[in-house]
């Protein structure tokens, strides 16, 4: 079989730095230093694969062909595995560029296309194959990461595709989302539909498209979640208190008199709100202060996804100068009827082995009420 290779080398470069996304900001995020993070992911995931491949789990041998364009949208990121290729990548990709490659796997008659990107890549893939149904397979590489097409993590990815060679999984259609950037700038978070594409089906290890939950009858738990946070300040004015991103903590923060940032992460501490930091500033205000401190997060809605999607912020680095033990998920009575475990994608895998060791996390439902939930293997 043949499969397709498309790498959007810029896809995910503002995460760490805050951006909310790195369309058109690539060159910004780079002369600020942004690393790539796209091709590394895909790397990842054939080196998974290929392990894979030289286990028993590739009952059938399979040994599929991979057609990729040469240099950063596909050659590099590639070893040890038989390539087809094409022609050669441009020094700057646009998404002209991703296009181009798209129709040009199409032409060459592959199975299934492979890419590393997120949102803004998925939406260009999909007007490229312009009703095309060949099936795709995300590895999250991205700042957010909303469309059903992607895989968990790297390793996901190459436990579908080897699925997905030998006639295990059947292919569904599913939705490509994206933020509103219209909404967003206008100070409301909205995910909506651009399209629909194919996809092997498996909810082990696709992630599935975001969903927005919110109640409007939940006003009242919002309050008491808020409360509970600011009953914890009260009792430790020492406590520093990291807010995630999205709309659950932002709602909760402004019944706290708190303007935090949507999409963002801030810091509260001493009655100061630190807006929207990225990994270098977060690691500077960690620190400088060695006392308590507080991370909360809430999950993404029909997906789980507790670190990993839209919060690159929180890298491994910060994760680890917060403490795994000062993590507290927040969820609302909607997202829990669809939530009986959480994701955890750090990029960094002897980290997520540590969540995945520890089994749960404490998560806030309520005033004074917490459970603990499961914490699922990618």
């Amino acid at each position: 079989m043949r499969i397709g290779i498309v790498v959007n080398p810029d896809a995910g470069l503002g995460g760490r730095l805050g951006f909310k996304g790195s369309d058109g900001r690539a060159k910004e995020a780079r002369a600020a230093g942004a690393v790539d993070r796209a091709g590394p992911r895909m790397q990842q995931c054939i080196t998974r694969f290929i392990d894979l491949q030289k286990s028993s789990l590739n009952r059938t041998g399979v040994n599929p062909t991979f057609v990729v364009w040469t240099g950063r949208m596909g050659s590099d990121w590639l070893e040890g595995v038989e390539i087809e290729e094409r022609q050669s990548s441009p020094s700057e990709s646009t998404a002209e560029d991703t296009a181009a490659l798209v129709r040009d796997l199409i032409s060459s008659d592959v199975d299934a296309i492979l890419y590393a990107g997120g949102d803004g890549t998925t939406r260009d893939i999909v007007n490229a194959l312009d009703g095309n149904e060949t099936p795709l397979i995300g590895v999250p590489a991205g700042v957010k990461m909303h469309s059903g097409c992607f895989a968990t993590t790297p390793n996901a990815a190459a436990e579908v595709l080897l699925s997905f060679l030998q006639g295990d999984l059947m292919v569904a259609i599913t939705e490509v989302m994206d933020l509103d950037e219209e909404r967003y700038q206008q100070g409301d978070w909205k995910v909506r539909m651009y399209g629909e594409a194919w996809t092997p089906s498996s909810p082990r290890f696709m992630q599935g498209a975001k969903e927005q939950v919110e109640r409007a009858s939940e006003a009242e738990t919002i309050e008491g979640l808020a409360n509970h946070i600011g009953n914890l300040v009260e009792n430790d004015p020492e406590l520093m208190v990291v807010w995630g991103s999205g709309g659950t903590l932002r709602r909760m923060g402004e019944h706290l008199g708190l303007e935090l940032t949507l999409l963002g992460i801030d810091i509260q501490h001493k009655g100061t709100v630190y807006q929207d930091l990225n990994e270098s500033t977060l690691l500077d205000h960690l620190a400088t202060y060695e006392g308590p401190r507080l991370l909360l997060l809430s999950p993404m809605g029909g997906q789980g996804f507790l670190i990993g999607r839209g919060n690159l912020q929180l890298s491994p680095e910060v994760l680890r100068a917060i403490g795994l033990d000062s993590i507290l998920g927040v969820a609302t009575p909607s997202k829990l009827l669809g939530l009986s475990s959480v994701r955890i994608d750090t990029g960094d895998v002897s980290l997520d082995e540590e969540f995945q060791q520890r089994r749960f996390v404490k998560l806030l439902q309520g005033y004074r009420t917490t459970r603990v939930i499961r914490v699922l293997d990618a």
